[in-house]
């Protein structure tokens, strides 16, 4: 196998596995539609940095070690589990907080519940101040805390593995192939959030129950990772 057959083969499974929906799309997703793009490329990059830290400690021998230690997976385990059931339990409480925050006040009539445009998205979000590096820091910390993608890159790298070829430098290309291809599905991701946004924009209490949505499915699926995981021997 030749490094150029290498990395088009792995780069065809690696894509196919890229769009099956799991926490780094739901992230992703989710902080598209309440926090705006900037925050969702943030959020990207930092998954793909946790990928890649995965696929050079993969291609050193270093995530073997959970294969070889039960004990040192079931730590990984166990907070990457809390760490997903945390962040989708948050998105949740936003959900139900920002729906009761929406709900006219009681006597108010047709018109005035009509004109109050719940929590805005985006840019008029209190949340849109917040740093790019705090959801860079989460994605990082989704990826990085799921022994999942280490055993990914454990089972898969060997398999792609010239004969001769030095196998860090080549795990890291590897990695790189693969992070490439979740940007590319991330920013389509976004992209697509940008365009559904033309719509709703003009109405404020659409974009807050597009946010609401967002929330409560983007934290229930994190949530059921988590616990899945957590399950997971």
């Amino acid at each position: 196998m030749t490094v150029a057959s290498a990395l088009a083969s792995f780069a065809l499974v690696a894509g196919l596995l890229t769009i099956v929906p799991g926490a780094d799309t739901a992230l992703v997703l989710r902080v598209a539609v309440a926090q705006g793009r900037r925050h969702a490329y943030a959020t990207a990059a930092g998954i793909c940095t946790g990928a890649l830290i995965w696929g050079a400690a993969a291609a050193a021998g270093v995530s073997a070690l959970l294969l070889a230690s039960s004990t040192a997976y079931a730590v990984m385990r166990v907070a990457g589990a809390a760490y997903l059931v945390v962040i989708g339990a948050l998105m949740i409480r936003d959900a139900w907080r920002s729906r009761k925050a929406a709900a006219p006040p009681e006597g108010a009539t047709a018109a005035e519940a009509q004109a109050d445009p719940g929590t805005p998205i985006a840019n008029g979000s209190p949340r849109a101040g917040r740093s790019a590096w705090r959801s860079f820091g989460r994605g990082f910390l989704t990826n990085l805390l799921n022994p999942k993608v280490g055993l990914f890159y454990v089972a898969l790298l060997p398999q792609f593995l010239p004969d001769g070829v030095p196998a860090l430098p080549m795990g890291v290309l590897l990695a790189l192939v693969h992070d490439a291809e979740a940007m590319i599905w991330f920013a389509l991701l976004i992209g697509g959030v940008d365009l559904a946004r033309r719509w709703w924009t003009g109405s404020g209490r659409t974009a807050a129950r597009v946010r609401r949505a967002i929330d409560a499915l983007a934290g229930t699926v994190l949530v059921a990772l988590g616990l899945r995981l957590a399950a997971d021997r």
